[in-house]
């Protein structure tokens, strides 16, 4: 696969986001990559921006509670990322000094940092030599060499081993392509409306020169989320972030009529850590509240 035409197009083509910028530290990248989890850049962008100007450094964040980073998270969705991008602040300032380790296998060994967190931070905060993939990239990669619509549900060994075999040798270079690949699958080799005639390496994509074949995998079902338990979480959640004091009972009973489901939502909630129960009764984000407050 030829790697020049697709660093020449993401020369030309790729977003301004803040996060790739010369100055953009190895804490803002990390920042980003657990917020973009299955989350859009146009939703990241602004949580993200209040994020850093609020909490700049993983000792700032560590220094919060808990409970701040899940109200500054607002309506990202999964803020669990939230817990766990404040345990990796923690565990960042205890174990390395408050700096983000530059070794890739030090990345791992971070909470909520799974093997692409641990492989992209090393590679567009320290110019590191790691195979990124992404959704993006595993589709790029199942069109133009594998010839497939869609690449497999879950990630396979095999396609580890491709993307490994096209790296550049340079570390630069594969840092700039690891995020060049990135951005084509998420402009051009879109997954629903893919724009072939503007592709860099369309003369090289298997799945166009068979036809673009239909995918015929297992049936890719989307996400439904009205009327779940997430979105019955989300309700919960939203009247914690919004509170500046714990909060009594039926104000989180009022947000979700179903009493079965809302009770599960918000058990789960507890177990997870996103929401403390306090001796009194209230509820409240995890650590905002050492004590229960009076006079409410």
């Amino acid at each position: 696969m030829p790697i020049q035409p697709v660093l020449d197009w993401y020369a030309v083509h790729a977003r301004d986001l803040p996060w790739r910028t010369p100055s953009a530290s190895p804490w803002s990248i990390l920042v980003s990559e657990l917020m973009l989890q299955q989350t859009p850049v146009n939703r990241v962008l602004p949580v993200w921006t209040a994020w850093m100007e609020r909490w700049p450094t993983p000792a700032a964040l560590a220094a919060a509670p808990s409970g701040e980073a899940v109200r500054a998270w607002g309506r990202l969705g999964y803020p669990r990322r939230a817990l766990r991008l404040h345990a990796c602040a923690v565990a960042i300032t205890e174990r390395h000094a408050g700096r983000v380790p530059d070794d890739h296998a030090r990345l791992l060994a971070l909470p909520g940092v799974g093997a692409y967190t641990a492989a992209a931070v090393a590679s567009f905060a320290y110019r590191q030599r790691h195979a990124v993939l992404d959704t993006n990239v595993r589709r790029v990669l199942a069109r133009l060499k594998g010839g497939q619509e869609h690449p497999p549900k879950t990630q396979t060994t095999a396609e580890v081993r491709l993307a490994e075999s096209l790296l550049p040798d340079d570390p630069e270079t594969a840092a700039t392509w690891a995020v060049a690949v990135m951005e084509l699958g998420a402009l051009v080799c879109t997954a629903r409306s893919p724009r072939c005639a503007d592709c860099p390496v369309i003369a090289q994509c298997a799945w166009y020169r068979d036809g673009r074949p239909a995918y015929d995998g297992p049936p890719r079902r989307g996400q439904t989320y009205a009327g779940t338990d997430r979105q019955c979480r989300g309700r919960l959640l939203a009247v914690l972030r919004q509170s500046s004091h714990p909060v009594e009972k039926p104000a989180l009973d009022v947000v979700w009529s179903d009493a079965v489901q809302r009770e599960r939502a918000l058990d789960g909630l507890i177990a997870d850590g996103l929401v403390d129960p306090l001796d009194d009764g209230r509820y409240a984000l995890p650590g905002t509240f050492a004590e229960p407050a009076t006079g409410v």
